[in-house]
């Protein structure tokens, strides 16, 4: 009897741990991460946007440490990735990762954009954009006279206009009906589209700039130009649509770029196009605090990846190198017509 109940007993397993020797593994790691609702909340409040761990933890209101140790376990399990840029450090929703269950994945993000952000957390969110694009305006309020200068030091209109003419004249070589340029500047390229467009708007959250660009207009006696002191968000909102939008050296300043992308996508007409004009990632972390820079430069998958997210489909492209080391990328997003497939 003794030795019939040791050899029939059943063998209990031990529990299974993340070793990486069995496939399972990384789907055991997703679910244990995602079976927290803070960490939940976290993947929603990345579904856009990129934040520091100290921004994060003002969304959150909690301590620091406590916010890195669900960040970690989001890492582990390939949900959340992060991006350096000069001495910050911004996590954002993870999309690569070989060893990550991708359908599983995407299910999970899936769900959770379905779902709406708690009311204090996106009230949250929305004080931490705030904060970033108030230091963008105030930069641009105390350095308006010396705009010209500050550009020159990483990329002035000087060193990309004529490509971007270029550029688009490729794109649209009979021009249209009307054009939209957020963030004009001094207005340089105002006069070229001006020629191009039968109505140009040109839209700035920086009433300085604005006028900077407005005397320009006036001095070339260019009538056909509406000047709007707002941000792609208040262009919206009029319901316009357009059959080019510019974007020039623009998204690297604004507080969340994938909402403007978003927002200047619902102003395309079905076949028109976004151009941005843009600067590749860079590791140059004097840019913040000479240039008023909020990112330093994108990664052209980063720009693909929001702009297909928000329903636009890649284009063209070209990358222009500079003398002082730095790289721009010209890029078209163009809103698909009707039975068009992106």
């Amino acid at each position: 009897m003794t030795a019939l109940t040791s050899s029939s007993s059943p063998q209990r397993r031990a529990p299974p741990t993340a070793t990486g020797d069995d496939p399972l593994d990384a789907t055991a790691l997703l679910c244990k991460a995602a079976g927290d609702p803070l960490r939940l909340h976290i993947l929603q409040v990345l579904r856009n946007d990129a934040f520091g761990v100290l921004e994060l933890s003002r969304i959150f209101a909690m301590p620091q440490p406590g916010l890195s140790h669900h960040l970690k376990i989001l890492s582990n399990a390939g949900l959340v990735g992060t991006r350096r840029e000069g001495t910050f450090v911004f996590y954002h929703r993870a999309l690569g990762g070989n060893e990550v269950p991708v359908p599983l994945r995407e299910a999970l993000y899936a769900q959770l954009d379905r779902c709406v952000l708690p009311r204090d957390l996106a009230a949250n969110v929305q004080q931490v954009q705030l904060t970033r694009a108030e230091s963008s305006r105030e930069f641009f309020r105390r350095h308006a006279d010396k705009f010209r200068a500050q550009q020159d030091l990483i990329a002035g209109y000087g060193q990309y206009g004529a490509t971007v003419v270029e550029f688009i004249d490729a794109i649209l070589p009979r021009g249209g009906d009307n054009a939209l340029e957020v963030g004009p500047g001094e207005g340089e390229l105002l006069p070229e589209l001006a020629r191009r467009f039968t109505q140009v708007t040109a839209i700035d959250n920086a009433r300085e700039m604005l006028t900077r660009s407005s005397m320009l207009a006036q001095q070339h006696k260019l009538d056909n130009i509406a000047f709007v002191h707002g941000d792609s968000a208040t262009a919206r909102q009029t319901g316009a649509r357009f059959d080019l939008i510019t974007l020039n050296m623009v998204l690297h300043h604004t507080s969340s770029p994938a909402s403007v992308i978003a927002d200047l996508s619902a102003l395309l007409k079905p076949g028109g196009s976004l151009v941005i004009t843009e600067l590749c990632a860079h590791d140059q972390d004097w840019a913040r605090g000479a240039c008023g820079d909020l990112w330093l430069g994108f990664a052209p998958d980063q720009l693909t990846q929001w702009a297909i997210m928000h329903g636009l489909a890649d284009g063209d492209s070209l990358h222009v190198a500079l003398r002082n080391g730095f790289r721009v990328q010209l890029r078209q997003f163009y809103h698909p017509a009707s039975g068009q497939s992106t």
